[in-house]
């Protein structure tokens, strides 16, 4: 750290470590404990894949460029190595420790295979015959068979085998499956093995007269992320198919090995692989441990979180009654939406829905970035396609790990006669919009849709998210003028009311920090993001703290900014608040940021899609549109009250860059997130 921002790696792998402390928090049921174990093992895989990969291509290609604290990327990977060391120490054991104990307790019991009875290894036995061995592939490595290619994140069991009458010894390794579950039940449904355990117990089927000597699983991590050269792509299409069939040939980042396997074993692994001693780490327990959400599916309500149903947002709730249209609804006033409290099918599904279906709505433009599996939205834009709606869609190809299911979309939208775009080169399009001409009785109106969060059904039930609904004619002007811009080769010009990144956004949010910087001890700000790292907005934000501006930031996830030192920050709180719902909405308030030349200065409210990221401000396309009428300004107030609430449950960030957990003990009792549901659904009641 040089004193004025904290390294981003570090911050991040902190965010990893709440998540992590999530599973050892009072007042959490047990299975939703264990998934939030399993979910720290899923972000580390993702790290490791694009964050370490990138500071390994640095060393490699000889690049000393400083991070934002002056670390060098050989540096940043040696505070990796120590920081990940001591993070998987820490789940592995409040794993072995604490959750498999309590699960067992519970009658939810994973054992290994030299805990079974003869009766319990004689069932596996039966199992393995039946469904495993079938479809084993057992390989050697001889003059006549090169090492295998693992791929990534596959589990892999390493063994060393022996011709008992040569003594010539060979490595095999059998890659496990994927086609069948990870935790093998027995009989009884509530004990499980690890199915490579139940492998390595039948090794010897495997390589008939041969003695195994030995016998780990292992799993190697790639650099998985996409090296797109868009200029030179005649077919942006065709480049990421491209890119994605060489992803699985990436180069190894990470060997993870079980704890006891050999020196001799390791060190092959690691020549064949072609990393260094450094990228290996030992374990104690289960690799991958993202199984652990098998157990997560069991129907055990006892020990879950008890649901929140979300409810209908009232307005709509009203129309549907009243048999009245979406359309009708937004003409009359605005709509915000806060999902998952309040439900996304009936809202924005229904929106776009209505909108394939309804004789006057005469096209249909929107953007979508992750639109997940099965997802019914596309299923109304290929309707509305069909029937001959002029339906418009910006497909992101390059969104990460999503590449593979939106080249799908993307080939089977365009089959169904959807005008489809990849967007501009060199940006991501990362923008949530929606736009729909309507020829309403009065003549042709736009109705738009701007939001935090993915048009995805799957997520919109997991992630925080604010969707806002309108049909104000200066925001349908610029939501038209964005897509022209994205879809076509129109220039860019003004926008009336929305923040639009790369061209302007980062000038107007400075213009309008300073703004508050300028009115000293009267100015506020209150910020929610995922991530904030941008050092021009961390400097602004600074100067403002020593003009006397309350500044608050709730940040999930990784912050540079230091906060609390004095002459620097002071006035700049910093939290962070996790729970069963991904916080993931992008909001801003100014106390005095919404000015005309007629009226005194109000509070300004932004929501949008873009965190204060260089690669959000800088490379993607992003939209944050202002929030003026007062209910939902209301609304959005109560969303900070919660969040900011000094007996909730939170984690704040100090000036030496360590997160301190705040709040009652027991983390039920101060959930914001619970009760911001009863909120909500009071207000449902009344």
């Amino acid at each position: 750290m040089t004193g004025r921002l904290f390294n981003r790696e570090t911050s991040w792998l902190q965010f990893n470590e709440r998540v992590l402390s999530l599973a050892s928090e009072p007042g959490v049921p047990l299975l939703e404990r264990v998934k939030f174990c399993a979910i720290c093992s899923i972000n580390l895989d993702e790290f490791f894949q694009v964050r370490v990969a990138a500071l390994k291509d640095q060393v490699a290609a000889d690049i000393t460029t400083q991070s934002l604290d002056g670390l060098n990327p050989q540096q940043q990977l040696a505070v990796i190595a120590e920081s990940v060391g001591a993070l998987v120490l820490r789940q592995e054991g409040l794993l072995l420790g604490v959750l498999l104990p309590e699960l067992k307790r519970q009658g939810l019991v994973v054992l290994d295979w030299a805990e079974l009875e003869l009766a319990e290894r004689n069932e596996l036995s039966g199992v393995f015959e039946r469904r495993i061995f079938p479809v084993l592939t057992p390989l050697a490595v001889d003059p006549a068979h090169p090492f295998p290619y693992i791929s990534n994140l596959a589990l892999s069991l390493a063994a060393m085998v022996s011709d008992p009458d040569t003594g010539e010894r060979r490595f095999a390794r059998v890659k496990v499956p994927t086609v069948f579950p990870r935790l093998i039940a027995l009989s009884d449904g509530r004990r499980f093995v690890p199915v490579e355990q139940v492998i390595a117990a039948h090794m010897h089927m495997l390589y008939t007269g041969m003695v195994v000597e030995e016998c780990s699983t292992f799993r190697v991590t790639r650099n998985a992320d996409l090296t797109l050269e868009e200029e030179e792509a005649d077919d942006l299409l065709a480049a990421v198919e491209l890119e994605l069939r060489r992803r699985r040939f990436g180069n190894a980042v990470r060997l993870e090995v079980q704890s006891g396997m050999s020196a001799e074993m390791v060190d092959l692994l690691v020549r064949e692989l072609d990393v260094e001693r450094a990228d290996v780490s030992f374990h104690a327990t289960m690799l991958d441990l993202s199984c652990l959400m098998q157990l997560v599916g069991i129907d055990r309500p006892d020990l879950k979180d008890v649901p929140w149903p979300p409810v209908t947002a009232g307005r709509i709730a009203a129309a549907e009654e009243a048999e009245r249209s979406i359309f009708s609804v937004i003409r009359e006033r605005p709509l915000l939406v806060h999902h998952p409290y309040e439900s996304f099918a009936s809202s924005i599904e229904s929106f776009i829905a209505q909108a394939a279906d309804d004789p006057k709505v005469q096209s249909i433009k929107m953007t979508l970035y992750r639109a997940g599996g099965d997802s019914p939205i596309v299923r109304s834009l290929i309707r509305a396609a069909e029937r001959g709606v002029q339906v418009a869609v910006l497909v992101e190809l390059k969104a990460r790990f999503d590449e593979a299911a939106n080249v799908g979309w993307a080939k089977t939208l365009e089959r169904s006669g959807v005008h489809v775009a990849y967007g501009l080169v060199g940006l991501k399009t990362h923008a949530k919009c929606v736009l729909v001409v309507r020829n309403d009785d009065d003549g042709l109106r736009r109705y738009c849709h701007i939001g935090t969060g993915n048009y995805n059904s799957r997520t919109a039930r997991l992630y925080e998210d604010v969707g806002f609904i309108t049909s104000d004619p200066d925001v349908g002007a610029d939501v038209t003028q964005l897509f022209n811009h994205l879809t076509g080769y129109s220039r860019i010009h003004d926008y009336r009311n929305l923040l639009v990144a790369p061209r302007t956004m980062r000038d107007q949010l400075l213009d309008l920090i300073e703004h508050e910087a300028a009115l000293g001890e009267q100015g506020a700000i209150k910020v929610k993001l995922n991530s904030l790292a941008d050092p021009a907005l961390i400097e602004a934000l600074y100067e403002a703290s020593t003009a006397g501006v309350s500044i608050d930031l709730i940040i999930r996830g990784l912050c540079c900014l230091v906060p609390g030192v004095p002459g620097m920050s002071e006035n700049i709180r910093v939290r962070s608040q996790l729970g069963r719902y991904l916080e993931h909405s992008r909001l801003m308030w100014c106390a005095h940021g919404d000015q005309a030349d007629d009226r005194e200065p109000r509070p300004l409210y932004l929501i949008g899609s873009a965190d204060w990221m260089p690669r959000n401000l800088d490379r993607r396309i992003e939209v944050l549109v202002p929030v003026t009428h007062p209910k939902h300004q209301a609304w959005l107030d109560q969303v900070f009250d919660f969040t900011l609430a000094k007996d909730s449950v939170r984690w704040e960030l100090d000036a030496e860059g360590c997160w301190h957990r705040r709040g009652p003990e027991r983390f039920s009792d101060g959930d914001a997130q619970e009760r911001f549901y009863r909120w909500v659904a009071e207000r449902q009641r009344r």
